[in-house]
């Protein structure tokens, strides 16, 4: 499918948000003051911003607040009421931080598991697509809430949890890439079932259905060139290790910690852009694509 910048953006951004969230709510760092200022400011940043970024990839943004009416059967209208009450329960939570220096456990607690459910609603935005069967597996919500706790703790400094989370995010990634790659040929689809014409034998294309581009042909049968998603693998495996690298290599300090930051980031930018990239919408075995 086409990387559209704007649904990386969120995903990615939104995902480190709601990954800090998680970690400040379930009280790591214990901090309070202008300190709890500090890390709950970047988290709302990553947070918000991510989830507007979202906006910039609809046709009428106007419309996203009719997001908020599907909830019972669109993945995308939970993600929206779980944001939501992740955010206000976290802003209670860490006003009484700021302001109070208090410490309200429930409030906390409770937005961690409702920031956690945001990033795993996201996920299942994806992950229900049968259409797309590189996404319809368990790797893909796995894979988004690991990189979002793993990043959490990593901008909130618990490498007690970032170093081990990063090891086994590497892991599901590899396994997601060698599952993947062979879930199109492995669902069932073909040219013969998506024309419907597997009863009267073998099917090829003779010509495209049409003779220009539509939407479909824009957004949905993108490809990427098998070496270079090779090496944009290589990249963002190296990228999502070098935090390991930098933060076991000597006693972790601001430049090291900035470093292995940028590198997190990188890493699941390249991961997400492949993400999308790689995916391969069945309606491309239609205009013989696949």
């Amino acid at each position: 499918m086409h990387p559209a910048p704007s649904v990386i953006l969120f995903t990615v951004l939104s995902g480190l948000g709601f990954g800090m969230l998680f970690w400040l709510g379930a009280g790591y760092p214990s901090v309070t003051g202008w300190s709890a200022f500090a890390f709950f400011t970047v988290a709302y940043l990553l947070a918000v911003g991510g989830l507007s970024a979202s906006t910039f990839h609809l046709g009428h943004p106007e419309r996203a607040l009719k997001a908020f009416t599907q909830w019972r059967s669109s993945w995308l209208s939970r993600e929206a009421w779980l944001s939501v009450a992740s955010l206000l329960f976290m802003a209670v939570y860490g006003a009484g931080k700021v302001f109070f220096a208090a410490n309200w456990i429930l409030f906390g607690g409770i937005g961690a598991v409702l920031a956690l459910t945001t990033v795993y609603a996201t996920a299942m935005i994806y992950t229900q697509l049968k259409t797309v069967p590189r996404w319809n597996q368990p790797t893909t919500p796995a894979l988004f809430v690991l990189l979002s706790v793993s990043g959490g703790a990593l901008l909130t400094n618990q490498l007690w949890a970032a170093l081990p989370l990063f090891a086994i995010a590497i892991a599901v990634q590899i396994y997601a890439w060698k599952t993947g790659d062979t879930a199109l040929v492995t669902s069932g689809s073909s040219i013969e079932s998506a024309t419907g014409l597997g009863d009267k034998g073998s099917v090829r294309a003779f010509e495209p259905p049409h003779t220009g581009t539509n939407y479909l042909m824009r957004e949905m049968v993108f490809t990427v060139a098998r070496k270079h998603a090779m090496k944009l693998r290589i990249i963002a495996v190296v990228l999502l290790a070098l935090p390991l690298l930098l933060l076991l290599a000597s006693a972790p300090g601001h430049l090291l910690g900035a470093l292995a930051v940028l590198a997190h980031l990188a890493g699941v930018l390249t991961l997400r852009w492949l993400f999308f990239a790689e995916a391969e919408h069945v309606v491309g075995l239609y205009y013989g694509k696949r």
